[in-house]
């Protein structure tokens, strides 16, 4: 399965906000350049995950970001979820737009089905939590240093 560079950017920004130093505010400017992606996607991303609560934004000078939930109560599969749209990954998922004319008698979305299952099944056992265990050097890769201001 393919992500969208859309969830890739969500998933990125979670974990930039997870290994936050003292969970400090964190703009999207910073993020963008950390990255090297595109600053307008991820302003876009940051008022997603903002709407479904899993980032406090704050407005105005010296506002950001930073995560409004534990990163143990984020899953992976939770943001893919969120983020992609599953009738997407095969014609014959999407009932209004499905054109295949096998469709009456195809046994293989039954079996694409399941492997999605299976797929977002493993992305469920992991939280940022799990993915960020290694935060020192994640921070130091994305070149956040103890104490910087922005």
């Amino acid at each position: 399965m393919q992500l969208t560079s859309y969830t890739d950017y969500a998933l990125r920004l979670l974990l930039y906000a997870a290994v936050q130093p003292g969970q400090k505010l964190s703009s999207v400017k910073e993020v963008s350049q950390a990255y090297n992606i595109s600053y307008n996607h991820l302003t876009k991303v940051t008022q997603e995950l903002g709407r479904h609560g899993l980032l406090e934004t704050v407005k105005g000078r010296g506002g950001g970001f930073r995560l409004a939930v534990s990163p143990e109560q984020v899953t992976v599969g939770e943001v893919v979820r969120l983020t992609e749209d599953n009738s997407q990954y095969v014609e014959c998922f999407d009932d209004e737009n499905n054109a295949c004319i096998l469709s009456p008698s195809c046994r293989l979305k039954g079996v694409l089905n399941e492997a999605l299952q299976a797929y977002l099944a493993v992305l469920d056992r992991y939280t940022l939590a799990d993915i960020t265990v290694n935060g020192n050097i994640l921070r130091e890769l994305l070149g956040m240093k103890e104490g910087q201001k922005r």
